[in-house]
Order: structure tokens, then sequence, then C-alpha cells
């Protein structure tokens, strides 16, 4: 079953989109029909399929997100105990536990189906820039 790691460099917080990798590799394999599973090796970023048109869609995604677990420094989540890594990381946490770290995108005459506007994201939830690892593995 074929498998590829890609490494996303990402720049703080938001959206990185990566469907034209996961597009080249589904190509590569001249399979017609499967399954590709896409996994993010990390514990504070995850994974979206979300609309790849508008970009403020994402602008949208990022400022709810915001709103929904915004920083420990901010008074409201005083509650959090894991500080060590300053005040985004517990954060990132709890916003990769909402959304999910692995997506299962079925494979049909050799291409990934997906929806016209829908793209493949890595939603990184860090302010700081980190290099992710996404790996993708067919199964079909």
């Amino acid at each position: 079953m074929p498998q590829k790691m890609i490494a996303l460099s990402t720049r703080g917080q938001g959206l990185y989109e990566f469907t034209d990798a996961a597009t080249s590799f589904v190509r590569s394999l001249g399979a017609d029909e499967g399954l590709l599973t896409v996994f993010v090796r990390h514990t504070s970023c995850s994974l979206l399929i979300q609309e790849n048109a508008d970009p403020d869609v994402r602008t949208d995604l990022n400022a709810f997100f915001r709103r929904l677990v915004p920083p420990s420094s901010d008074p409201s989540m005083r509650w959090i105990v894991h500080t060590m890594e300053g005040p985004d990381d517990m954060p990132a946490h709890i916003k990769a536990a909402l959304t999910q770290v692995s997506i299962g995108i079925p494979v049909s005459a050799g291409r990934m189906v997906l929806g016209t506007w829908q793209g493949i994201y890595l939603f990184e939830h860090r302010d700081q820039p980190h290099r992710r690892e996404v790996v993708l593995h067919f199964s079909g």
C-alpha cells in the first residue's frame, strides 16, 4: 500500500492548503479506485476539508476558532493548567481535539472525489512557525 510523507511549513495560525500535493500523489499511483487517508502527526494542528474558492472562508474560520478558544492569557481561560509552551499551546490542543487529525477521501477513476470547491488543509493552531508532517496513505 503506497504511502508518502509530506512536510508543510506554517507561518502561524491559519489554514494551509495542500490539495495539489495529495492530487499529485494519487495521480502518481495510477490506481483506479480506493481510499486516500490523510493523517497529521501532531497534537496542536489538525486537518480540514473546506472551501478553497473564497479566502474569506479561511479568515472567518480562523476568527471563529480564536473566539471559541482564546489564548490562555485571556481572563476567560484562567482555568488552563498546561501553559509551559506559551499561551497558544493548550488552546491549540483544544482546537485540534475539536477538529480531526485524520481524513479519508474516496478515489474513483484515479481522482480524489472532492467537490468542486473543496480543498484539503492543514489547520495550524500555534502562533509560531512550525514544520508539520502529513502522511498520505492509499488503499486500493
